[in-house]
């Protein structure tokens, strides 16, 4: 039977209505919306007066209540008139096209969905026989089934799929996919993944090609996003090249769910010999808390080392309890020159106790009278000949710089600007010791080394180079706690008691201040009894002042040690003739002085662990004897593989960075390879550098490896899709239905003469006839 308000309407306008269209919903006017407003006004108005002039038995309230009634009756009428109508987008069956991405990688196989794994959803939904989501997918689109880990390739059926790829890349494989399909009308990508996602790149660039062409993505979360029961080692932060017989500090991310404050042993080892091992208490539920731990380095080479927490009872993820670390130890022999402008016993006892040290080669010159100077331990007569060097090849021929009591006014202005260029552009080490002659006592305030040290260096207004002297005791910093030049006892625990415990040592050089950004390790401060002052005058109670300073500048580093007799930490009485705590601080200090410094000849790996058949980005820096930047060497890469023979790979200037080559290689077989880079410069000469590459199947699928949602609602938002999870999936083949992509149909669904309206308007005109008789105003 007919609407009969449509019937009504259809009486008295004969044409098709113009379309006033906004978004998905429009307007199908008889006439001019204009005159239709003013057409309602001129009922309204009249009506809400006929009320106001009608009084009889009536309230104000009744009054108002017919006023309504009457009006909302008016504005369904005058609804109804402008012919509503929804404008319904769909995509046209099997016109458009699909692209279903499967996750292939290892991190499917956890089991956390009630114990089933997360591949076995994909096997239900996608390649069993009655799947349901992509039965409804091929139902109204033309579907190309694609499975990715590192990249995204085309597959005809997922019943193969074995979910073992050791690499996660997002970004890629959307990219990959919407390349696939460009040729083609897509309604959209559907991305079926638990988003752990490892490329380490932001996925930015491929989010703004699918917006440019209006690919919208539906992403399905799968598995959990929080593991009930979970530790996991997450990535070691360690040095990649030490010195033999150093230690190496290295701070291991641990993360845990279910295992709150429980204590468990952190193992290290090195080629599955136990090397060290640790309790620590574990962080709160979901923090990521680093732990610091030390292991001394004695064997030259590539050494892999394993961070490893044993596996815990009812642990979901069983793979992500270990990670490795690959670290060169140096097996080189580090020179260093220290300058002294007098004698005395620091000297003495400092090259003492490195003396036996065959990687440590402290070179001295000291100044026994004006202009003549004592020269130990030097490479041959020519070293040093002159005093002090005045070239920068020279200068720069050593790794670090130890300055003792030696006043400024002793260099030249040049050599002073050559000490600062030695740290900011050579990238050395310099270290400053207290004495009369030195820091603001020795004239260096204002000078081109009060940039580059630590401390705030103040001139000295009495001219006295004694004019202040305190006793200071040692303590350690919490930064210095954890620091490997403090560990004098083996563990930080002892190290932290066994400075507390030291006799006190004299400075004479009053530092008031330490820079910003400067790290201070170890704590000085006078004891009872002890003195801090001018020896004739005032006296500085619980006065204290840093011992052990150090930071950054530039590409070096560099140490302020104000104090004139650590040396007191080995000879005093109360010390034992063997304890190892004063040789085993200066063996540390100059390894950490020299830890970093660069060659003329250094190369760098994007990673140092990589996947087989993933490039290695190399990026070698070249520079010539004064360390300033060579743009035409000949570089080579000699990479020498477990097995087969050694490759060279020519590396190209970067034109964009002067100094930079770079190139690139794909390993094939699992195992360390070594890289040996030479540069050969136009003089003939060859300067070399060489770092070692880990090449295995990484576990990195298993690391953070709860479902993110965030990241795939992210994908799904900026793309015009929306995210679903296994049990929300069910309407994904509507909505890909009417994303308004591909080819579409729209369709107009009239909303003016639907049932509801007329049944509305006969509700109201009956509700204020019902009114009217209830207050008896009929």
């Amino acid at each position: 039977m007919a609407n009969p308000l449509g019937a009504l309407f259809a009486f008295f306008f004969k044409y098709r209505p113009a379309v006033f269209q906004q978004g998905d919903f429009a307007f199908g006017a008889p006439a001019p919306i204009a005159i239709l407003l003013l057409v309602g006004a001129a009922i309204t108005v009249p009506a809400m007066l006929s009320y106001q002039r009608v009084r009889g038995k009536s309230s104000e309230r009744d009054r108002w209540i017919l006023r309504g009634l009457r009006i909302a009756a008016l504005a369904v009428l005058l609804v109804c008139l402008l012919r509503p109508m929804l404008l319904l987008n769909a995509a046209v069956p099997q016109r458009n096209y699909v692209g279903v991405l499967i996750d292939d990688s290892r991190s499917m196989q956890i089991a956390d969905r009630g114990g089933r794994q997360r591949a076995d959803w994909i096997r239900d939904s996608v390649s069993a026989p009655k799947a349901a989501l992509i039965a409804a997918l091929r139902e109204r689109f033309q579907v190309k089934l694609f499975h990715f880990g590192a990249s995204a390739e085309r597959i005809d059926d997922a019943g193969g799929l074995k979910f073992d790829a050791n690499e996660t890349k997002l970004g890629g494989a959307l990219e990959a996919a919407r390349r696939e399909l460009e040729m083609v009308p897509v309604s959209g990508l559907v991305l079926l993944t638990d988003g752990a996602d490892n490329s380490r790149a932001p996925i930015a660039d491929e989010l703004l090609s699918l917006r440019a062409k209006q690919v919208p993505v539906f992403t399905v979360g799968i598995g959990s996003e929080r593991f009930s029961r979970d530790i996991e080692v997450r990535r070691v932060e360690a040095s990649s090249a030490v010195l033999k017989g150093s230690t190496l500090v290295a701070d291991v991310l641990v993360r845990q769910r279910g295992f709150n404050g429980a204590k468990v042993p952190l193992m290290i080892e090195d080629d599955g010999r136990l090397i060290g091992q640790s309790e620590i208490t574990l962080p709160p539920n979901g923090d990521v808390a680093p732990v610091r731990v030390q292991v001394r380095m004695s064997s030259p080479g590539a050494r892999l080392l394993t961070f490893r927490i044993p596996l815990q009872q009812g642990e979901q993820v069983t793979q992500n309890n270990a990670q490795q670390a690959l670290v060169r130890v140096r097996n080189a022999r580090e020179k260093i020159l220290y300058v002294e402008g007098e004698p005395r016993e620091e000297m003495r006892f400092i090259r003492a106790a490195v003396e036996a040290d065959s990687n440590l080669q402290l070179v001295a010159l000291q100044r026994t009278a004006d202009r003549k100077f004592l020269r130990l331990n030097v490479d041959g007569p020519e070293e040093l000949a002159a005093g002090f060097p005045i070239t920068r090849g020279e200068l720069y021929a050593y790794r670090a710089i130890v300055l003792g009591s030696i006043e400024a006014s002793f260099f030249t202005h040049a050599q002073l600007a050559m000490l600062a260029d030695f740290v900011n552009v050579r990238g050395g080490g310099l270290l400053m010791l207290g004495g009369r002659r030195a820091f603001g006592e020795g004239g260096y305030a204002g000078t081109p080394l009060a940039d580059v040290m630590p401390v705030v260096i103040e001139g000295n207004a009495t001219g006295d180079s004694v004019s202040f002297l305190a006793d200071l005791t040692a303590s350690l910093t919490p930064g210095g706690a954890s620091n490997a030049v403090t560990q004098v006892a083996g563990e930080y625990l002892k190290s932290a008691e066994r400075w507390r415990t030291l006799p006190a040592v004299t400075s004479v050089n009053r530092i008031r201040r330490v820079k910003p950004g400067a790290v201070t390790l170890v704590d000085g401060k006078v004891p009872k009894g002890g003195r801090a002052g001018v020896p004739a005058g005032e006296q500085l109670r619980g006065y204290e002042q840093p011992l052990l300073v150090y930071q950054r500048y530039g590409r070096g580093l560099s140490v302020a040690m104000p104090i004139q007799d650590s040396w007191t930490w080995a000879f005093a009485a109360e010390i034992p003739v063997d304890d190892p705590t004063f040789p085993t601080l200066w063996k540390q200090l100059l390894r950490f002085l020299t830890a970093d410094v660069p060659g003329r000849v250094t190369v760098h790996a994007q990673a140092d662990q990589v996947n087989p058949r993933t490039p290695v980005d190399l990026r070698a820096e070249v520079a010539d004897s004064a360390f300033l930047t060579v743009n035409d060497a000949q570089v080579v890469a000699h990479v020498a593989g477990p097995a087969g023979p050694v490759r060279d790979v020519p590396l190209e200037w970067a034109v964009d960075r002067d100094g930079e080559y770079r190139a690139s290689f794909t390993p094939e077989t699992p195992g360390i390879y070594t890289v040996r880079i030479d540069a050969m410069a136009r003089d003939g000469k060859i300067t070399s550098d060489s770092l070692f590459v880990r090449v295995a199947d990484l576990n990195a699928e298993y690391v953070d490896a709860e479902m993110r949602a965030a990241l795939l609602q992210r994908l799904a938002r900026e793309t015009g899709g929306r995210f679903y999870t296994p049990e929300t999936v069910g309407t994904l083949a509507a909505d890909v239905a009417m994303s308004k992509r591909g080819v579409t149909v729209a369709n107009e669904m009239d909303l003016w003469d639907m049932p509801v309206n007329f049944l509305l308007l006969v509700t109201l005109l009956s509700a204020e006839w019902g009114y009217r008789k209830l207050r008896g105003l009929a």
